[in-house]
């Protein structure tokens, strides 16, 4: 499958800032990606420099094979998504969805048509007449999207697309702007700060960090092989240990455990053991050994609806976060005695980075 994107060494200073780092990267023909990353790590800076509002200090940018590199935003055939969707207030939802078909010279005759079958693909035929004040924030998002996709962009940028809604919307939404990416087949690529959106959207996830691209794979991988700490922790919640390998499938922490770990080749060097809470079982404390199996009392019991978050404090002070489906059988009480357990395939081994 052919590129559509391309960056090769691309780099963006603001002043004394580097807001973007030699980055390099390509995006298949249909393709979504999600850039990932904390505030201020460079990912908007690269969708406005595929889109055109920023121009490089140093590399290269292909869009379908041609160079891109100092071509006019209106020369790209690229679709924007804003952040706050940036819709036109005094326009109707069929004139907002109608202007960039207006502005980019489509046949008037055939612009009644497109803005249907736009408004129809985001579910929104009943209020072409409304104005956007009159909507709900997800029905504002969705018109935003039709008025992106509706030039037939090759590229689709989306900026932090949900991050304007409440929590419960977000998660519905998702399945629905993935829907309507794969219905149009538009490359798309979508920044975020939010790794469940990442993870729900991207068929590959970027993470970055101070301009740079520092681990990229499908969402599987990044979440069960994080390569750094800083991914590990940015990818979801997890447990930490600090220790050192003793055997090939031996992990000594630095506070005397001894735990079972995938076999992995022994160097002497420091690493970090990751745990993730859904890795961890936690069990009556009379039940059945298993592997890994540590004492432990039950400090809180958190319900998030579908599962519970349980904190378990080991002996010696050391607290384990678990998180559990929610079953019909009662969680454990608090300061209950329990056993936690978990497989040494859970356990992700990370190197110490240098000093």
């Amino acid at each position: 499958m052919a590129n559509r994107v391309e960056l090769q060494a691309v780099t963006k200073r603001f002043g004394n800032v580097v807001a973007v780092d030699g980055v390099s990267f390509a995006i298949a023909d249909g393709e979504t990606v999600a850039l990932l990353g904390p505030s201020g790590c460079g990912k908007t800076t690269i969708l406005r420099l595929i889109a055109g509002f920023e121009s490089p200090e140093a590399g290269a940018l292909r869009i379908a094979g041609e160079d891109m590199t100092r071509r006019r935003p209106y020369e790209r055939n690229v679709g924007l998504l804003f952040q706050h969707y940036a819709l036109f207030p005094h326009m109707t939802v069929a004139e907002n969805v109608a202007y960039g078909l207006r502005h980019r010279g489509f046949p008037k005759a055939d612009i009644p048509a497109r803005v249907a079958e736009m408004l129809a693909l985001v579910k929104l035929p009943a209020l072409a007449a409304r104005h956007p004040g009159q909507l709900s924030g997800g029905q504002q998002q969705r018109v935003a999207l039709a008025r992106a996709l509706a030039t037939r962009p090759g590229v689709v940028l989306l900026d932090e697309p949900l991050s304007a809604l409440d929590a419960k919307l977000r998660q519905e939404l998702r399945a629905e702007v993935k829907d309507v990416l794969a219905a149009v087949g538009s490359t798309a690529i979508v920044v975020t700060h939010d790794q469940e959106e990442a993870m729900s959207l991207g068929e590959r996830v970027f993470i970055m960090s101070h301009g740079r691209i520092v681990q990229q794979g499908t969402p599987d991988d990044i979440y069960a092989k994080p390569e750094t700490r800083f991914v590990a922790e940015f990818m979801g919640r997890s447990n930490w240990f600090s220790g050192t390998l003793a055997a090939a499938t031996q992990f000594r922490t630095d506070d005397g455990l001894l735990l079972d770990v995938a076999p992995h080749a022994t160097d002497g060097a420091g690493h970090s053991l990751c745990l993730r809470p859904e890795s961890i079982d936690v069990l009556p404390d009379g039940a059945e050994p298993g592997p890994n199996r540590l004492q432990g009392r039950v400090v809180e019991v958190v319900l998030l609806g579908a599962a519970r978050q349980i904190t378990v404090e080991l002996a010696g002070g050391r607290r384990l976060l678990a998180l559990q489906a929610n079953r019909a059988a009662a969680p454990p009480a608090r300061g209950e005695p329990v056993a936690v357990t978990f497989a040494a395939s859970a356990c992700i081994l990370i190197p110490d980075e240098p000093a």
